[in-house]
């Protein structure tokens, strides 16, 4: 029998990492975007990374960070809190998987903006966060659009950090990527197929979404 449950937690999980992801993401693009300092390249490695390493790996490290022994763990344990195996778990690892996506993004746009538009709003008494805000995110919304569509997408799937630190507890932390796993391992192809059909179907939607948001500002700039 179909359970819709995998696929509406995994809506629900993508949705609250998705805005983590936002945030962090811009607050990283505009600290590294037109700056240059020592030690930049690091922490632009850093952030990227999650991209490249494995998924089972970040949640590796989450699960330690998290786990009782760990510093997070071990703050949280003192308020009687515990973030392992809980749907919260799951938002974190989808964020932090999801978060190069909205960084990259957002950064390739905000270097796109013409910095003397903004250098314009401070010499009229501008802030310089007011001058971010009003000018230069605006005018890099297409691609940020982008990056969190990405992000959304990403979370969507995401299964290799999930189940590390949120597990597989039926109606609680299995998420639709999980439940295909499972599926295909118990010989259910069909649920497994169904599953996978729903999710591609899902992202192809947000994509050419996207893609026609973008031609349409791309039409009424030209």
């Amino acid at each position: 029998m179909f359970d819709a449950q995998p696929l509406i937690l995994s809506l629900q999980v993508a949705s609250a990492a998705t805005p983590l992801a936002f945030g962090f993401g811009i607050l990283a693009a505009r600290a590294m975007s037109g700056r240059h300092f020592w030690g930049k390249s690091v922490c632009e490695a850093i952030f990227v990374l999650p991209l490249v390493l494995p998924p089972v790996v970040t949640g590796y490290t989450l699960l330690v960070v998290l786990g009782k022994n760990g510093i997070g763990g071990a703050a949280l344990g003192k308020i009687g809190v515990s973030l392992l195996f809980t749907p919260v778990a799951a938002v974190l690892a989808s964020a932090i998987v999801a978060f190069p996506l909205m960084y990259q993004s957002a950064k390739a746009a905000l270097e796109n903006v013409d910095p003397h538009l903004q250098d314009a709003a401070r010499c009229l008494g501008a802030s310089s966060q007011g001058a971010f805000w009003t000018i230069s995110l605006p005018l890099a919304r297409s691609g940020i659009l982008a990056g969190i569509v990405l992000s959304f997408a990403r979370s969507l799937g995401e299964f290799g950090a999930t189940i590390l630190v949120a597990g597989n507890i039926a109606g609680k932390t299995t998420t639709a990527p999980v439940a295909i796993y499972l599926a295909a391992e118990e010989g259910d192809m069909k649920l497994a197929g169904i599953l996978c059909a729903v999710l591609a179907a899902a992202n192809l939607a947000f994509i050419l979404a996207l893609n026609k948001w973008l031609r349409q500002r791309k039409n009424e700039i030209r």
